[in-house]
């Protein structure tokens, strides 16, 4: 494979933040993934040296700007997620693509509960189920990107 660049990782960083400010609505907003935090996570395991814990920060910052949230939710969420990943880096390398979809999972369900926390914190309503329905969107989507990744993978040694 070959190395990551620092601007590839910026470039998929601005795609993601661009998808989240697509105009979602309805049921789409329901299962939108976090496109920012499941780009912060490939990179975080790809190439740890080129996305930190202080790039998580600043695109929850950012997000919570787009979103109109409380400034600092989203910098929270995804600080905490990335931490754990930091804390579990080695041993989800050597996971295969199944048991580091799980890990994913769990990654992105800590992101939405600190969201969760936060916004009870402030006087909302519990929310249902649904809430959590982007973190399963956002396992799918981590799978066909781990999919994906394989296949060009395996085209590129057999070339």
């Amino acid at each position: 494979m070959r190395p990551a660049s620092r601007k590839s990782v910026w470039l998929t960083l601005l795609i993601a933040y661009v998808l989240y400010l697509l105009p979602w609505e309805g049921f789409g907003l329901l299962m939108r993934p976090d496109f920012v935090l499941l780009a912060l996570l490939y990179w975080m395991l790809r190439a740890p040296r080129l996305c930190s814990l202080g790039t998580a920060w600043v695109m929850g910052l950012l997000v919570d700007v787009a979103s109109g949230s409380y400034f600092g939710q989203h910098a929270l969420a995804y600080s905490c997620a990335v931490f754990f990943l930091i804390q579990y880096h080695r041993r989800l390398v050597l996971f295969n693509s199944l048991q580091q979809t799980g890990q994913v999972f769990l990654l992105l369900l800590v992101s939405q509960l600190v969201l969760l926390v936060v916004k009870l914190m402030s006087g909302n309503e519990l929310p249902g189920w649904s809430y959590f329905l982007s973190s399963v969107s956002g396992v799918l989507l981590w799978q066909v990107l781990v999919i994906t990744r394989v296949i060009v993978a395996e085209n590129r040694s057999s070339a």
